[in-house]
């Protein structure tokens, strides 16, 4: 195998929240005027359906049309990476095997908890996903508690599996694992922020090419235009303005979901705001600050959006 180098994707990649209808069904039309809005915002790719799509709360018929929309709605103008996080290991792999059919750029692979514990489990579930030769394998590093999987570990997994090329961040604390991956494959992994992009200006100080949130793309993408040509304080001004509504939806992933569907909705991008079962209410201190926050964004956010016209 020749010497892998990093995979070339920068900018913000949307992890979608997934629309629902008045009678629970998945929301295609509203789906689409969503991954429009993103284009417009500057999105560069999408990730669909991982955890801020209640993943777990779909069907499997449900996440392979909902990839399937979101490849033909932006095949050509951005990449797709399709999470196969699941329950069932083989519902996993039938994902992975819909979205590679596609021709989607990769597939974001959740290794099990049952399997975290062991090397050799964790060797044997992601064979299972190289052996699909999928383009492009990113990894989830997800433990909001914990630092994640062994940084060993996540190297020797980049050298012997050819499809491993990404690396989502999502651990606490974040920004010294970037930095301990990035050091231990000599920058050639790509790494993402995902949960941690509430670190924005210090994980691009680390090296850090692309950020994984679900709203505020505009935003996110000025400032990273602005760190990129140079301008640090300018990147930083455009993240302050972001602070309020991150600190708030950073709670908890539930939270995170019910805010971004009312703002959606409160749009007319989404037809509802509907959720599936979560474990965390949203209640109505959540919802009176929840909509302060959204009036403060419909204030803060059209000049990033006039920015990239």
């Amino acid at each position: 195998m020749t010497e892998k180098q990093r995979y070339p994707l920068e900018g913000i990649v949307v992890s979608l929240n997934t629309p629902f209808d008045e009678q629970d069904r998945v929301d295609f039309r509203s789906v689409g005027r969503l991954v429009e809005g993103h284009l417009a915002a500057g999105a560069v790719g999408f990730l669909v359906p991982a955890h801020a799509g209640e993943v777990y709360e779909l069907t499997l018929a449900e996440r392979i049309d909902l990839i399937r929309c979101v490849r033909e709605l932006t095949r050509g103008r951005a990449e797709l990476i399709a999470g196969t996080t699941a329950r069932d290991e083989r519902e996993s792999l039938q994902v992975a095997e819909a979205a590679i059919a596609t021709e989607c750029q990769g597939v974001l692979v959740e290794v099990p908890e049952s399997r975290k514990r062991e090397r050799r489990a964790i060797n044997e579930f992601l064979a299972s996903f190289s052996a699909l030769q999928a383009p492009m394998l990113m990894i989830q590093d997800l433990d909001f508690n914990g630092f994640g999987l062994e940084v060993e570990v996540i190297a020797d997994l980049f050298e012997r599996i050819e499809q491993f090329r990404c690396l989502k961040v999502e651990v606490s604390p974040a920004g010294p694992k970037c930095s301990a991956v990035l050091e231990a494959t000599a920058g050639r992994l790509h790494v993402s922020g995902g949960w941690a992009s509430l670190q924005l200006i210090e994980a691009l100080d680390r090296g850090v090419p692309a950020f994984m949130p679900t709203a505020m793309t505009g935003l996110f993408t000025q400032a990273m235009k602005a760190y990129r040509r140079g301008d640090r304080d300018e990147a930083k001004r455009w993240f302050h303005r972001m602070l309020p509504v991150l600190a708030f939806t950073r709670q908890h992933l539930d939270t995170s979901i019910h805010f971004h569907k009312r703002l959606f909705h409160q749009r007319g991008i989404f037809r509802t705001a509907r959720v599936r079962k979560r474990t965390i209410p949203y209640d109505a201190w959540h919802e009176r600050y929840g909509d302060e926050l959204i009036a403060y964004l419909n204030g803060v956010e059209p000049e990033a959006m006039t920015r990239a016209e």
